[in-house]
């Protein structure tokens, strides 16, 4: 009997199990990725570090072209008369997402790319920085956002303030609470993208994937046909393929921000970011902007908490893993 057990033991270890393709990387047992250090609540060194001011700099210029490009698309659709001679919501959307595509690929590698202080929480919930450096930055990023409103503001006045500003409020017909669901849940699907996006066992995770040659399909319905000619390239559909490029944390953060926007902009103009909310409605500076205020604070921070809680203990299950 005993010759029989050690027989199946051998034969067990000859002829292991196979693990589903992909899934390799979440054994504990032998690692193919590295597991990020937690940050410190506080890292009193970082104050004398000019890195970290160089961070908190590119959060605001980043923020403040953001405010500038995206409230600038918003005053535009809403000058016109007839929506089918503007880039219409589809516009604004893409607005929102490209500029988030483009400054977090240009500011990720100096302070990661944050450009919204419910990102930050988020992060910092997740002790991904500091507590220091999460308030440094969610200053910087109001800041940047109330320059880049009033950028806008010193050349055109008279249309900013007939056009809004930019401003988000809750639209007519929706309560404050179907305003508050769709900041926390735009919110969340952000945050949740930024984590995944990001993860440090991502690559690993996904290993099988031929990454080295992609080739990605963005499939998109131009201006309704109810318009006489299209703003659009073509005029129906527009295939935008990417070959020979890795995927990019940047890509599917943006297009995130994008369909949230599509989704949201008839309830709440989209907020998920307290600082683009705030920069504008300070500038614009109406009853009505601060009525709803709250709303655009509140709910990206809840959204943010939910998705930083769902990656780390439910993805992630870090809490239940063996030191």
């Amino acid at each position: 009997m005993e010759g029989q057990n050690e027989d199946v033991r051998l034969g067990a270890n000859k002829y292991k199990e196979r693990q589903p393709i992909g899934t390799a990387a979440q054994s504990q047992d032998a690692k193919d990725y590295k597991e990020p250090p937690a940050a410190q609540l506080f890292e009193p060194g970082e104050l004398s570090s000019w890195s970290f001011y160089r961070a908190g700099i590119a959060e605001f210029v980043a923020t403040l072209l953001f405010l500038y490009i995206t409230v600038l698309t918003v005053m535009g659709v809403g000058k016109s008369s007839s929506k089918c001679s503007t880039v219409g919501i589809q516009g604004i959307a893409w607005a929102f997402g490209g500029m988030i595509f483009a400054l977090v690929y240009c500011t990720a590698g100096i302070s990661g790319g944050h450009i919204n202080p419910a990102v930050t929480f988020g992060l910092l919930l997740a002790r991904k920085l500091s507590l220091t450096r999460a308030v440094f930055y969610m200053i910087m990023q109001c800041l940047g956002a109330i320059c880049g409103a009033a950028v806008i503001k010193s050349f055109q006045k008279t249309q900013y303030e007939r056009l809004g500003g930019g401003a988000n409020t809750v639209s007519s017909g929706y309560s404050n609470s179907s305003g508050l669901g769709a900041e926390i849940v735009g919110t969340f699907v952000l945050v949740y993208t930024v984590f995944s996006a990001t993860d440090a066992k991502r690559n690993a995770r996904d290993s099988h994937v031929p990454v080295s040659k992609i080739t990605v399909s963005l499939a998109f319905f131009s201006v309704s046909k109810c318009c006489s000619s299209s703003l659009l390239p073509f005029e129906d559909l527009i295939l935008v393929n990417l070959n020979e490029y890795q995927i990019l944390a940047p890509l599917p953060i943006g297009f995130a921000v994008f369909l949230v926007h599509l989704a949201t902009i008839p309830i709440t103009g989209t907020g998920i970011n307290p600082a683009r909310s705030l920069g504008a409605a300070l500038i614009y500076n109406k009853d009505q902007t601060w009525d709803d205020h709250w709303i655009f604070w509140i709910g990206p921070f809840i959204g943010a908490a939910l998705a930083a809680l769902y990656h780390q203990i439910v993805i992630r299950a870090i809490p239940f893993k063996s030191k």
